[in-house]
């Protein structure tokens, strides 16, 4: 994951980011407790967003806790965990392994590789238990690495495959809600791509790496005004999934600062950079 899907924290109540920070809290705890401490390293922002879609969803009350750690020695801080949370560590797990993979294959980084050897044996329990998924999600992984070698220049395609991994990610059951889940995250995840790679664009230049933006249209046309328009499409889009599914109540409002605001403030960040 990228760490685009988080809150706006000035838009917050004190209470909504106390309540999100648990979640968050929570999730580091269970990535210790399944996978190890090496496994913290792989916690991200936006399986948060996961846990706490998927828990107003299915009306999945979340037991509170009370925990030191490494980040905070001192004072204990609450912790929010339930089903969702083992479920969002296991997603964790996978996507950050099958990264340091594709960064070995690519780069030829010898620090990812030892990282995703580590990892290698504990990702085999999330292979056995969602073999469709795994699957689904490595096939498209697979595609993206592919289309990066060809140096593709069309970057709807590889923003789409990463796309179709975040729909797997949030379509957590066969059920009434599993095409709006997948619909909403396919957006996410083109939204989360497109982002990135304009954050990158720069950096790309200047080492020559793969990056869809350098090669669109020989160059043509203004990349700053072409990529937000496409993020507002994007984020319209996954926006409007949202909006579909029953929620009402509990943790909306959060969900809501992270989808109409927190998403854009990484993407406002690179913006005003490349202004100066």
């Amino acid at each position: 994951m990228f760490g685009y899907v988080t809150v706006n924290k000035q838009e917050l109540k004190f209470r909504e980011f106390d309540r999100y920070r648990a979640y968050y809290c929570g999730l580091c705890q269970e990535l210790k407790e399944r996978y190890g401490k090496t496994a913290q390293f792989t916690l991200s922002y936006d399986m948060t967003f996961v846990i706490m879609l998927l828990s107003v969803l299915y009306e999945e009350e979340a037991g509170e806790g009370m925990v030191r750690c490494l980040a905070h020695p001192f004072e204990k801080h609450p912790t929010r965990k339930n089903r969702f949370t083992s479920y969002a560590a296991d997603m964790n797990l996978l996507l950050s392994y099958e990264k340091c993979e594709d960064d070995w294959r690519d780069e030829r980084r010898p620090v990812r590789k030892l990282y995703a050897m580590s990892l290698r044996n504990r990702v085999k329990r999330v292979k056995e238990q969602y073999p469709l998924k795994v699957k689904a999600i490595t096939d498209s992984l697979e595609l993206i690495s592919r289309l990066e070698k060809e140096k593709e220049s069309n970057i709807d395609l590889p923003a789409g495959a990463f796309g179709e991994i975040m729909a797997q990610v949030l379509a957590y059951k066969q059920d009434e809600w599993e095409d709006t889940l997948k619909r909403l995250g396919f957006f996410l995840g083109k939204f989360v791509y497109i982002a990135d790679a304009y954050e990158d664009l720069e950096k790309d230049r200047r080492s020559g790496s793969y990056n869809p933006l350098l090669l669109r249209k020989n160059g043509e046309g203004d990349v700053d005004s072409d990529v937000e328009e496409m993020l507002v499409m994007m984020m319209g889009e996954c926006s409007r999934a949202f909006e579909r599914l029953p929620i009402v109540d509990g943790d909306v409002e959060i969900l809501r600062n992270i989808l109409y605001s927190g998403v854009w403030c990484r993407y406002q960040m690179t913006k005003e950079k490349r202004k100066k």
